[in-house]
C-alpha cells in the first residue's frame, strides 16, 4: 500500500530532497467560463477566492490573457503566479487551502475544479487526516542548471486526453527536445500528469518585467493554438458525426457528440425521441432562470421543467463532464426499476443536458437536515426502497453497475416518500462484478471505505460501504462527516457509530446518537438491528460486509417488523 502512495507522489513531484525554492512560477489553468471578457475581473476574483485564495486576483490578472474566440467564446486560459517553495525539505510546490464542499470528492476538486493540476491520489495521499480543509498542492519547478541555466521559470502544465509531445511543443511554443530534457521518462501521451514547460529568466530567479510581458505574449499564443488544435480535432471526429448533426452549431460543446457519435460511444442506439432541443429545454426552464432551479452538484445545475405535457428535472452540464454525461446516459438506458430514477431524454445542442422524471419531494438528505421530522417506519422504508435499487443495478445488470457516489443527496424520495436511486454520473461497468484495473477516486468524502481510497480497485462493496453509511444518516440525520461542538477536527459518523458499538452498554451508546427529532417516537429494536446492519455494510474488511441482496432482505424482514 505504502509503496504504491509513494509511486503517485514522486511521479508528480518535480524536485525530490530540495534546500530551496524560487521566488516565481506558473500554473497553466484552463476552464470553460460562461461570461464575457468585459467580467474578467469578477472571474478571476472568483477563482482566486475559491481555489488560489492566497494569490490576488490582481496578480493573476497581471499574467492572464483572455481571448473570445468566435468558436469557443467562453474558453478561458488563465495563468496563476506562485512562489514554487521547498515543502518538508522534499519536494517543490506550493499550498492552496480548499474548503469543502457538499459533494465534492477528490476526483471532483482534482480534475473539475483545479483541472489536473493536482491529481486525487495526490490530494488524498497528502490530506489523509483533514475534512473540512483540504491542502491543495502545486507541485512546481525551479529548473535545473545541469540542463540549461538559460531556463528558470517554469510552467506547470497538466497533460490532457489527446495530447502528445508534438501538439504541446506547438501549443506552448516551445521545442519538443527541450520539453523532454526538462521532463525525462514521462509519457506525453498518458492524458494525466504535469510537465514543467521552460521559460526565460535565470535559473532559480524571479523574472525580469520584460520576460513578464514576454511570458504574457506567449500564453496568448498558447490560448489560441489550444483552441485551434481543439478545432482540428473535433474536425477529425465530424465524418463519424450523423447528418442530424448539421443542426448544431460549431460553437457548441457538445457538438460532438451527436446521435451517431452517442451510439458509437455508449454501444447502444440513442431513440429519436427522447432528444430534445435547446430551444424547447431554455422554453421550459424560462431560459434556466435561478427561480426555476431546484439543485446543483458537482457536474451540473438542475432545472425544474415542464416539458412535453409533463414535469421533469432537467440537468444542464457542462463540456468537462462528458464523461460523466456519457456514464448515465449509458447506465439508465439499459437499467429500469421502479427505485431507479427515470431517464426521459438528453440534448447535446450547446451544454449537455439529461431530462429525468420530477421526484415530488427532493432528496434524503434534505429531509435527514430539514424541520420537519422523517417517521421510523418511512426512513425504514426509504432504506429498503434504495437498497432494492442498488440491488438491481448490482445483480440483475449485464455488466455489473457499481454506482460510485451512493449517499443522502442522491437517494431521491416520491410524493409517497418511497426512494428512488439517482445521479449515475459515476457509475462503472464492470464485467464479474470488480474491477481489475485501478480506477480514478470518484465518490465523497465520507462514503469511501478505506480499500477503495488505497488502491482504486472498485467491487459492488463500495456501494455497499456506502449505503451503510446512509443507514447510519437514517438513525442520525447526521453529516457523512461530523464536526462537532467543542471539538477541532471533523470526524467520519462511521468512527461516532464505532464508538457506540463498542461502548460498555450499547444501548446507551448508540440512543446518544439517534435524531432527537424522533423523540420515543421509534421502537428501539428497530433501531438497533439497522444499526447492526450499518455497521456490517461498513465493516473495514470488504469481503465481510454483505452483498446488497442479503442487505435487501434484512430490510423487508426489520420492515415488516417495523409496521407491525
Amino acid at each position: 500500500m505504502y509503496y504504491y502512495l509513494f509511486s503517485v507522489h514522486y511521479y508528480y513531484v518535480a524536485d525530490s530532497r530540495c534546500t530551496e525554492g524560487c521566488a516565481l512560477a506558473l500554473a497553466s489553468y484552463s476552464k470553460s467560463i460562461q461570461v464575457s471578457s468585459d467580467d474578467e475581473q469578477e472571474v478571476v476574483s472568483e477563482i482566486s477566492d475559491r481555489l488560489f485564495s492566497n494569490i490576488s486576483a490582481a496578480e493573476i490578472l497581471s499574467y492572464s490573457s483572455f481571448i473570445n474566440h468566435k468558436y469557443y467564446y467562453n474558453w478561458k486560459k488563465i495563468t496563476i503566479p506562485f512562489s514554487c517553495d521547498c515543502l518538508d525539505g522534499e519536494y517543490l510546490g506550493h499550498v492552496f487551502p480548499y474548503t469543502v464542499s457538499p459533494g465534492d470528492s477528490y476526483d471532483t476538486i482534482a480534475s473539475y475544479h483545479y483541472m489536473g493540476l493536482i491529481t486525487a491520489e495526490w490530494l488524498m495521499w497528502y490530506n489523509s487526516n483533514r475534512v473540512g480543509e483540504l491542502m491543495v498542492i502545486v507541485n512546481c519547478s525551479c529548473g535545473n542548471k545541469e540542463v540549461s541555466e538559460d531556463y528558470g521559470l517554469f510552467i506547470t502544465y497538466p497533460l490532457h486526453s489527446g495530447e502528445t509531445l508534438e501538439s504541446i511543443a506547438l501549443k506552448t511554443n516551445t521545442s519538443s527536445e527541450l520539453i523532454q530534457m526538462y521532463n525525462p521518462g514521462v509519457n506525453f501521451s498518458a492524458g494525466t500528469g504535469l510537465l514543467y514547460i521552460p521559460g526565460r529568466g535565470s535559473s532559480g530567479k524571479a523574472i525580469a518585467g520584460t520576460a513578464v510581458a514576454s511570458l504574457a505574449g506567449v500564453t496568448l499564443l498558447i490560448c489560441i493554438i489550444y483552441v485551434g488544435f481543439y478545432r482540428k480535432k473535433e474536425q477529425k471526429v465530424a465524418p463519424q458525426i450523423s447528418a442530424s448533426a448539421d443542426k448544431l452549431h460549431p460553437s457548441d460543446p457538445g457538438s460532438d457528440l451527436s446521435d451517431g457519435a452517442l451510439a458509437g460511444l455508449l454501444g447502444i442506439a440513442v431513440d429519436k425521441s427522447v432528444e430534445f432541443s435547446y430551444k424547447e429545454l431554455a422554453e421550459s426552464t424560462n431560459g434556466f432562470s435561478i427561480s426555476n432551479k431546484i439543485g446543483e452538484g458537482g457536474f451540473g445545475t438542475v432545472y425544474y421543467a415542464e416539458l412535453r405535457g409533463k414535469i421533469a428535472a432537467i440537468k444542464k452540464m457542462n463540456r468537462q463532464a462528458k464523461t460523466e454525461f456519457l456514464a448515465e446516459l449509458k447506465i439508465l438506458t439499459r437499467v429500469h426499476h421502479l427505485n431507479l430514477v427515470c431517464l426521459m431524454g438528453y440534448c447535446v445542442d450547446r451544454y449537455l443536458f439529461l431530462v429525468y422524471e420530477y421526484i415530488d419531494n427532493g432528496n434524503l438528505r434534505q429531509h435527514l437536515r430539514g424541520r420537519d421530522t422523517l417517521p421510523w417506519s418511512t426512513r425504514v422504508q426509504i432504506a429498503l426502497d434504495s437498497a432494492r435499487g442498488l440491488e438491481y443495478i448490482h445483480e440483475h445488470s449485464v455488466p455489473v453497475c457499481i454506482h460510485r457516489d451512493i449517499k443522502s443527496a442522491n437517494i431521491l424520495i416520491d410524493k409517497n416518500f418511497h426512494a428512488k436511486v439517482g445521479d449515475f454520473g459515476l457509475t462503472k461497468l464492470v464485467e464479474n462484478g470488480n474491477s481489475t484495473i485501478p480506477t480514478r477516486f470518484m465518490g465523497t468524502f465520507g462514503y469511501m471505505p478505506s480499500e477503495y481510497g488505497h488502491s482504486g480497485f472498485v467491487s459492488p462493496k463500495v456501494d455497499v460501504y456506502a449505503f451503510g453509511v446512509v443507514l447510519y444518516e437514517l438513525i442520525s440525520s447526521k453529516e457523512a462527516v461530523v464536526k462537532e461542538d467543542g471539538v477541532d477536527e471533523a470526524r467520519s459518523l462511521v468512527a461516532l457509530f464505532e464508538e457506540a458499538h463498542n461502548h460498555p452498554n450499547t444501548i446507551e451508546g448508540i440512543s446518544r446518537l439517534i435524531d432527537p427529532k424522533l423523540k420515543d417516537n421509534y421502537p428501539f429494536d428497530s433501531v438497533h438491528k439497522l444499526a447492526q446492519l450499518a455497521k456490517a455494510c461498513t465493516d473495514k474488511d470488504h469481503e465481510m460486509r454483505p452483498t446488497m441482496r442479503s442487505v435487501v432482505v434484512a430490510l423487508m424482514a426489520l420492515s415488516s417488523l417495523t409496521e407491525d
